[in-house]
Formats: C-alpha cells, structure tokens, sequence
C-alpha cells in the first residue's frame, strides 16, 4: 500500500512540475513598455559588439530580456519605418482602414500613451514647436509632446561639417538648414531642458496614475538623432582624440551601385576636410546615447519601484541605425547593414534572458505584444510573433529579413 501510494503520489509531483513548466510561458502581460531610440545604430551598444559606449539601462534590459541579434528595419528613415512597425505592414498604409497595435489595445480597454516621438516627427523642428508631428490619433487615450529648444540649448556648441564651434546662441544651424546633422551641443546640468529627460518625467507620472489598470506606454527618446544635445557630464567619458573611425578600404564603392551611394557622404556635407571632427561626432553620438541611457534608467526604476515589472512586456528598439563615417557614408537612408540593421530587446514575465540569432524585423513587434497579452494578432500583420524564439532562441519564425528605400529593396538572411 506503502509503495502504491508513493508510486500516484510520484505521478501527482511529475504533472505538477510539467504544469507549472508550461504555465512559465503561459503568464499574460497586463502592461506594455514599449520604448524606441531614435537614429540607435545597433553596433554602438555593448551587447552588439561596442565596449566604449557607456548604456549601463540597456544592459539592464539585456540581463532581463532577449537580444536580437539580426533585428532589421523595414524602412530605413523614420517617416516609413515607424508606422511599418506600428501598423506590422510592408509598403504603403492605409491609417484608416488599418489598426495600430496601441489601438489594438485600446480598442480592448487599455490605457494607451505617447510620450514624445512615436510615429514620426521632424527633429528637431517639432520638438522645437512642441507639435505632434504626423501622429496617429486613433492610436492613443493621451499623447504628450517634448517641447525643448535642442541646438538652441546653452552650452559648448559645435557644427562639425563646418568647423564651427562657440557658446553664442546666434546663427546656429538648425531646423531646415543644411548642416544641422552635424550639431552637437554639451549643455550644463542634469539636461532638465531636454525631450529625453521631460519624457522620462512624463512616462513616471503616467505609470504611477495608471499602474492599477492595463497600459500601453509608448515613449519615445529622440537621442541619438541630431543635434546631439547632452550634458557636459555625458560628452566626459568620450575623449575624441582616442576614437579610432571605421576602417576606409581603397576602391570601396567600385562596387556599390550607383543608387545606393547616399547623398550623405564624407564629401557631400565638407566634413572630409575634417579628420578630427569626424572623430568628435563619434564621440557626440555616444554622449547622446549614454544621456538617452541615463533617462530609460528612470522609467525602469520606477516601472520597478511600482512593483510593475512581473506584469509588464518591455521592447527597447530603434527605427533605424546610422552611418558615421562607415564607408565614407553619414547619417541613414540606405540599405547598407549599418542603417537597416537595430537594437531589439524584448523582456517578458515568464521568459528567460538570452540571445539568439533569428533574423526578425521590426514589424514583427507588433503581433509578439498581442501575443504576450494571450490575443490572437490581427490578420492585417505582416509581421511575425516572436513567442517561439522567446521560448527557445534557436527558433526561427522567418527565413530572412526585408527592408526597404524608395525604389530599393534588401533582402537579409
């Protein structure tokens, strides 16, 4: 009798163990964080590969979360990437027949909120205007927009296409004028005047009104993107005279198609003419990570302090990456791998940290937060749910990865 029942009672442990195995990945999410960088090239971050740029967040995510390590944009500048991620289409889209995925929720009661820059706005000409850009309305129960003076903002100036550097506010190049993507800015203070920092704010107050229902968060950090603003205490770290530019190879565009030589290049913008500054916009573009860096720490800590983290899906991604010298290319708008390619991080409650090398796009995000919250992804998604590749990240969902510009299209795989 003894041992009949230690032999059910042996069955009773083995079901309970396998039910609580598949309940692991079975927890619903009741709230999304969903947070995307803007110009964040993936390869400028440690857990891509770059020791010199100081992310200690991101690498809080990274020891939380999935890394993809082959995440791609679809489109490649933010106007047609932002809304592909967010409606998971390819190509163009209709905004009033098709459904957002924060509409997506809120259609289904959820709270939804954009903070600062989530579909496309013109920076930094709608930060400066404080206005809305080319939003989606239907998409959001409230949106709040950053507005900060950005090349205006006192301190340290230079325009490194020019060679131009003052602590004069006058004559500063900035919105709609040709150099403005060169621009960076080391302000005094903690860069309480700036859109990261007031969006950080914003998204703290938000989460602690509306921690007791299901949210959608949407924020959006406008750094890296030009003009690189950021504290003294962030440009500190990054002495320009040590950076070491990307490798320039003799005859490198011998075979690059003529269409895809970007208007940007080290001879096009003048910054040719100027070894050093090529090296300071490199150190530019880290501050204005770290200070982005600095300002999701904060809304980490709090979604934490709330005690929101076991119920929250968090994404941290970019719409796109960014050229800086690479090739003798600036800035974006190609299909090159330092462009097309992004940061993807996902965290999950009831899915392990790791990495994994599936190929994923940026439109696949959109059907993997709907799947987290236990719901079946709407039809109109072109993209893929990630579920599998959470679970096991020698998953694949798909063969390969599509991206597009104007008339070009790239396949990866």
């Amino acid at each position: 009798m003894k041992s009949n029942c230690q032999y059910h009672m042996g069955w009773v442990v083995l079901f309970v163990v396998i039910l609580c195995s598949a309940n692991l990945h079975a927890q619903k999410i009741e709230n999304i964080l969903y947070i995307i960088a803007d110009d964040l090239k993936a390869s400028t971050l440690n857990c891509y590969g770059d020791l010199k740029c100081q992310t200690p967040n991101i690498d809080r995510l990274v020891a939380q979360g999935m890394v993809f390590k082959h995440a791609y944009s679809q489109g490649v500048v933010c106007a047609p990437s932002r809304p592909s991620l967010m409606f998971s289409r390819y190509g163009k889209i209709d905004r009033k027949k098709l459904v957002s995925f924060p509409q997506f929720f809120k259609e289904k009661g959820w709270y939804t909120a954009r903070v600062s820059k989530i579909y496309h706005m013109a920076v930094p000409r709608d930060i400066v205007q404080g206005t809305n850009g080319v939003d989606h309305e239907p998409s959001w129960t409230e949106r709040f927009n950053m507005k900060a003076a950005e090349e205006s903002s006192p301190g340290a100036y230079a325009c490194l296409s020019q060679n131009v550097f003052k602590t004069e506010l006058k004559d500063r190049q900035g919105a709609g004028t040709r150099h403005r993507m060169y621009v960076s800015v080391e302000t005094p203070g903690e860069g309480q005047d700036q859109p990261d920092y007031m969006a950080a704010d914003k998204a703290i107050k938000l989460m602690r009104q509306h921690k007791d229902k299901p949210f959608v968060l949407a924020v959006g950090f406008v750094r890296p993107h030009y003009p690189m603003v950021a504290p003294e205490t962030c440009f500190a770290p990054y002495d320009w005279s040590k950076i070491t530019m990307p490798e320039r190879r003799e005859g490198d565009w011998d075979d690059i198609p003529r269409q895809s030589i970007p208007k940007s290049t080290s001879q096009s913008c003048g910054i040719d003419r100027y070894p050093d500054n090529q090296k300071r916009m490199w150190a530019a573009y880290y501050a204005a990570v770290s200070f982005m860096d600095t300002q999701l720490g904060k809304v980490l800590d709090e979604l934490e302090r709330l005690g929101l983290k076991d119920t929250t899906a968090i994404v941290f991604t970019s719409d796109h990456g960014y050229h800086l010298g690479e090739h003798d290319f600036w800035l974006k708008s190609n299909l090159h791998e330092e462009v097309t390619r992004v940061p993807l991080i996902i965290s999950a409650p009831g899915y392990k940290a790791g990495t994994t090398d599936a190929f994923v796009e940026l439109a696949d995000i959109y059907p993997t937060v709907v799947s987290l919250a236990g719901l079946t992804p709407p039809a109109q998604c072109h993209g893929k749910s990630l579920l599998p590749v959470l679970k096991d990240p020698s998953a694949r969902v798909r063969d390969y990865a599509y991206s597009f510009h104007n008339a070009g299209h790239a396949i990866r795989g």
